[in-house]
């Protein structure tokens, strides 16, 4: 008797390419072949396909008069009455084997009806191959972008977005053909780049998913936060030098020169609403020694009107920094300007102030733990503080000391001590 596992073994599945006599390939049609054994020539085959032997007992629940019939002829005896049949798989083996109808038995006898079967563990092992090889050119990015590629093999976004190993593979080359390219400097039109880099000025469109997996890429390597909507795909992209849309993104100044247009407002004592497509065509000339940031447009504001044409520079966010307000802040201190940020004292202003500290280096412009101590004793009336807890990376105290005392001091609370900081 042949070994377990073997061709001719009674009950093992056949390795590929046994073929039934051709002789008895019509018998075996008529017997094994026949619709009411359909059932189980699949049993069969699922078992082959999962490497289980074909022994033991098969059962069809609620059979049909022509299934019983079927199985009555393929063993030459009655199956049994009752509600269910069950055919014992050794059984049909033997049969085929004893008859000559295939003399290796019941998994090369399926094989000559069916066709060859592949295993489970081959397919598997092929498609894991396969998925492998999908994730290859994230080899080629360069070495910040390590461990967004890491996240990528593991959070199953590439293989919901591609579903199948040849798309993926097709969609990371995309991508990373893209991220090699980026940031673009000088700062170029989405659509302009995706021709140029991807032969495809649509290529990067919303809602692609080359674009989803290029964008994710684009805030690895730039730091930008999360975030949703048209406006914060935006200035997402705009963190990498492309620009959807050169005009939205904006930034306010005061007292900043550089250009004409910038002096004349300066000169005016009047704050200037700078575009992206300023800042990247016509950047200022010069760089301030001290540029200081603020949140909230009040403080500008009020720095104009206390101030005027000699107010020091001063930049205002305006919320979470934009694609401009980046620009700009990262211009003037490539150009030798040391920023001074000061925000909100809450958990959004910390945020905030870590999504800018990670794009562009800042010192702390009264926004330390001891500023917000010596706030929230004066401020007796202050908010209570809300929200998802913060860290301050340039003062890990400042978070430690919000938690604490546990009230919100906004920029507007502590505006006269800014706006003397402020004095000329």
């Amino acid at each position: 008797m042949s070994s377990p596992g073997q061709p001719g073994s009674p009950g093992s599945p056949a390795e590929p390419g046994t073929r039934v006599n051709r002789d008895g390939l019509d018998r075996l049609d008529r017997l094994l072949g026949d619709p009411g054994l359909v059932w189980l020539v699949e049993r069969v085959r699922r078992r082959m396909e999962r490497d289980e032997p074909l022994t033991g007992p098969v059962t069809l629940a609620a059979p049909t008069t022509a299934e019983r019939a079927a199985a009555e002829r393929l063993l030459g005896r009655g199956p049994g009455a009752g509600r269910s049949l069950t055919v014992r798989l050794d059984a049909v083996d033997a049969v085929l084997r004893h008859s000559g109808i295939s003399p290796e038995g019941l998994a090369a006898a399926v094989i000559a009806l069916t066709g060859p079967i592949a295993r489970l563990a081959d397919v598997r092992e092929q498609e894991a191959n396969a998925w492998q090889n999908a994730y290859a050119p994230l080899a080629t990015l360069r070495p910040e972008l390590s461990e967004w590629a890491d996240r990528l093999r593991q959070d199953g976004l590439v293989r919901r977005l591609a579903r199948t190993p040849q798309a993926a593979k097709t969609l990371l080359t995309n991508a990373t053909t893209a991220l090699r390219a980026l940031p673009a400097a000088p700062a170029v039109s989405l659509p302009a780049f995706a021709a140029t880099a991807l032969g495809d000025a649509h290529a990067l469109d919303d809602g692609t998913p080359l674009a989803t997996i290029v964008l994710s890429g684009v805030r690895a390597l730039t730091g930008f936060p999360d975030g949703n909507g048209a406006e914060w795909r935006r200035e997402a992209w705009a963190s990498a030098g492309l620009l959807r849309d050169a005009l939205s993104s904006t930034v306010l100044t005061l007292g900043l020169r550089g250009t004409p247009a910038l002096d004349w407002m300066t000169d005016a004592g009047e704050p200037a609403v700078l575009t992206l497509r300023q800042l990247t065509h016509n950047p200022p000339r010069t760089a301030p020694t001290v540029v200081y940031v603020c949140e909230n447009p009040t403080v500008l504001a009020t720095a104009a009107d206390t101030h005027g044409p000699t107010c020091p520079p001063l930049v205002c966010l305006q919320g979470q920094p934009s694609a401009a307000a980046l620009t700009l802040l990262r211009h003037l201190h490539s150009h030798g300007s040391t920023l001074r940020y000061h925000g909100d004292f809450d958990w959004g202003g910390l945020r905030i102030a870590d999504a800018l500290l990670r794009r562009v280096p800042w010192q702390p412009w009264r926004y330390t733990a001891a500023d917000y101590r010596t706030a929230a004793a004066v401020t007796p009336l202050a908010s209570p503080l809300t929200g998802t807890p913060a860290t301050a990376a340039w003062d890990p105290d400042l978070a430690v000391a919000l938690a604490e005392l546990g009230v919100r001091i906004e920029e507007e609370t502590v505006l006269d001590t800014l706006l003397a900081d402020l004095v000329p």
